[in-house]
């Protein structure tokens, strides 16, 4: 739950994503992360596939921080029991995180109240919708364009879009319904615009696996960071940490990653990005 912070100049919004907690040393590491009272962080989605794990980190991290804002990731959303997947799992997602004191993009956006601010918190909920692939490479035929490089990603087996038609259809109604709720924001504040996916696609730069990109976010929100007067922009998923500029606006990709992708023995607190007050405050 939010408490009041010792000194609310001191407050950092901090960000990371992708833990990918089923693994021992990802999960060793958080629960070593020291607690950091004054601080909200963000959890950019991807943090476990199962339920259980998902709890364990919200419990473990409403207890360290301030405050905690999370968005789903794709694994989060993986069917891996007979719990079921879809719209049906998100919701148990939403559920748990409420019980935890968690916001989620289900909920009213808050207001960043330390340095940097005011800036309207804008948790998302977007997924993809294909739209981030070559112009030359037709709908029908994204997946056997990807299967040339093995970059099928593993939702086409393990991420149901129930009851929704498809993934794509999902996507569609999850902006429309995002978008109704930006337009009803205060035109005079800023926000810092979060989810999951990149918002453009020529901020998805993944040399290792080019052929993922149709996986990676929708064209429909390439604009979002300038109509909806973005201080910044977070993102995870591509397991690429980096910081992008856009227009005069800050993108920042801040997966942790697979234990491969990251120093273990330095521990989660450096991979923390500070968002607010944040670099160029």
């Amino acid at each position: 739950m939010s408490r009041p912070p010792a000194d609310p100049t001191r407050m950092r919004l901090l960000a990371i994503s992708d833990l990918h907690l089923s693994s021992p040393s990802n999960f060793a590491a958080l629960a070593a992360l020291p607690a950091a009272p004054d601080d909200w962080l963000i959890l950019a989605g991807d943090v476990a596939e199962h339920p259980d794990k998902v709890r364990q980190a919200f419990e473990m991290l409403s207890a360290r921080f301030a405050r905690l804002i999370w968005v789903p990731g794709n694994h989060e959303l993986w069917t891996v029991s007979a719990g079921g997947g879809g719209e049906a799992k998100y919701r148990l997602l939403v559920d748990l995180a409420r019980e935890c004191g968690v916001l989620t993009p289900e909920d009213p956006y808050p207001l960043w109240p330390g340095p940097g601010g005011p800036c309207v918190l804008v948790p998302m909920f977007l997924l993809y919708d294909y739209s981030f692939r070559p112009a030359h490479v037709a709908l029908e035929d994204v997946l056997d364009w990807a299967r040339e490089e093995r970059a099928v990603c593993a939702d086409e087996m393990l991420l149901s879009p129930a009851p929704f038609a498809s993934r794509i259809a999902w996507c569609h109604a999850r902006c429309a319904l995002t978008q109704a709720r930006l337009e009803a924001l205060d035109p005079s504040v800023e926000t810092i615009l979060i989810n999951h996916y990149p918002l453009r696609a020529d901020l998805v730069r993944i040399p290792r696996i080019p052929r993922f990109t149709p996986w990676c976010g929708t064209t429909l929100t390439e604009d979002w960071h300038r109509r909806y007067r973005a201080r910044a922009v977070v993102s995870g998923h591509l397991h690429v940490r980096r910081t992008d500029w856009r227009d005069g606006v800050r993108f920042e990709e801040v997966s942790l990653g697979y234990p491969r992708q990251w120093d273990p023995q330095r521990g989660i607190a450096p991979y923390l990005r500070e968002i607010l007050p944040g670099p160029s405050d």
